[in-house]
């Protein structure tokens, strides 16, 4: 079963862009209880749903501006001696963008931050009415969603109490049944202004059918927007062909564009004519952009919510992952080697001696396995391929609040890196363009270990 998944390093064709990157050693990790003859060796970093790792491109591109800015400073806005010229560099990322979420590039926008644009979008299209007012999202969304919503429902003068639905796992389960949402769309679809989710959640790991909630949304007459944080560059996506209402995402984590890197947006073209209130000057129609006018006039489509000029040194860092991702061959090809390694990472996991099979998702989701005592974990990311991305989300048990953070460090100290939400789950993410199958086993023997060691405290 876990062969089944592997690739030999002759079909492996992908392996080959492990290095456009930087791979931090077990030294630079401080790797304590890895031996002096493996700390310059990589580590096993599978913290890429959180934190991607440097393209070697993005450490050049960043280097070359910053000669730039110290030879020709000002004058390159419009006279750039590499032809990036800074007053057009986002749209050096615009037809990337595009295949990365399957947009047209004027649907897609390189400019500010994750959560400002999500504030951005909702202020733009929740236009509640006496009718219909309410928000539908999922109950566990990640917190700058979950406080997006309730001030911007503030801000029109409803209670977030009322004016929220939220949609909970069944009890006992971790993930979002599909047919659950569409239910839920249904019974109060009359009521909602705006249907809201995660393409991928940050918790589980779950990826939602995002084309029939978002069907099924406008089938009641609702605007359907995605926080793709942890979808793009992780999923394939279709955002056009899916006639998403608006979409936005950061890049710092699958995308490898560095911490706090510039965000993104998306809006489909049908909305192309509409009115632009929250305008910003570097929305503004190019040619003109520089006269000063005091009338607005909007670039068509998602460009015209630019707010301000993009910080140079951010847009170039994601341009070079950017092409990284377009010279593997885009999502595609990415996406089946990375069903290949969750895979691969999963079967192995499944057949540790510390995985405990949920065989009554309830009592597992409840903390009440058999014998309370019993050290292990469980996957709560869905089984099917189709309904995941690259992270495995592990739950620790005993459900206590101590054995994650103590495998956590355990983990660390022999180099491997993943990441973890307090106060019992590890997330794995071995990425496509960067991870092995090697590095996949290694994880799992670490892991095996560290819970020897953890398992005898109890």
């Amino acid at each position: 079963m876990t062969k089944s998944f592997k690739i030999s390093p002759n079909e492996d064709d992908l392996s080959k862009f492990r290095d456009e990157f930087y791979i931090p050693t077990n030294k630079s990790m401080k790797a304590s209880q890895v031996s002096s003859e493996r700390e310059n060796e990589p580590s096993t970093y599978l913290c890429g749903n959180s934190l991607g790792l440097l393209p070697k491109r993005s450490r050049k591109l960043v280097e070359e501006e910053l000669d730039v800015w110290g030879t020709r400073a000002v004058e390159a806005h419009f006279d750039h001696p590499l032809g990036r010229d800074w007053m057009y560099i986002a749209d050096f990322v615009h037809p990337l963008y595009a295949e990365i979420v399957g947009a047209k590039e004027s649907e897609v926008a390189c400019m500010g931050t994750l959560t400002a644009n999500l504030h951005l979008m909702i202020s733009s299209f929740y236009k509640p009415t006496k009718e219909r007012y309410k928000i539908l999202c999922e109950a566990h969304a990640f917190p700058s969603d979950q406080y997006a919503f309730a001030s911007q429902i503030e801000s029109h003068g409803y209670e977030p109490s009322d004016a929220i639905i939220e949609i909970s796992p069944r009890k006992g389960e971790f993930n979002l049944r599909p047919e659950d949402i569409l239910s839920a769309i249904a019974e109060h679809g009359s009521t909602v202004a705006l249907v809201l989710f995660s393409g991928v959640q940050y918790y589980t790991g779950q990826f939602f059918p995002m084309e029939l909630i978002t069907k099924a949304a406008h089938d009641q007459g609702c605007i359907c927007g995605w926080d793709l944080a942890h979808a793009a560059g992780n999923v394939p996506l279709s955002l056009h062909d899916w006639n998403v209402d608006f979409a936005v995402w950061c890049t710092y984590k699958y995308l490898n564009s560095g911490p706090g890197g510039i965000a993104g947006l998306f809006v489909h073209e049908k909305w192309e004519n509409k009115r632009i209130r929250n305008a910003g000057w570097w929305g503004h129609d190019p040619s003109t952009r520089f006269s000063m006018p005091n009338r607005f006039s909007a670039i068509p489509g998602a460009q015209g919510y630019q707010m301000s000029n993009p910080s140079v040194l951010a847009t170039v860092s994601l341009l070079g992952s950017l092409q990284v991702f377009h010279d593997a061959g885009g999502m595609k090809p990415l996406r089946a080697r990375s069903i290949r390694l969750t895979g691969y990472l999963e079967s192995l996991l499944q057949s540790s001696r510390w995985f405990i099979p949920p065989n009554d998702a309830s009592t597992v989701a409840d903390g009440q396995d058999i014998n309370k005592k019993k050290v292990g974990f469980t996957i709560i990311t869905p089984q099917d391929i189709e309904s995941r991305g690259s992270q495995l989300s592990l739950l620790f048990l005993p459900m206590d609040g101590k054995v994650m953070p103590e495998v956590m460090s355990g983990l660390a100290a022999k180099g491997v890196i993943g990441d973890s939400r307090k106060p019992d789950v590890i997330r794995l993410a071995p990425c496509a363009l960067y991870n092995t199958f090697e590095e996949v086993e290694r994880a799992v023997k670490v892991l095996d270990d560290v819970l020897e060691v953890v398992a005898a405290k109890v």
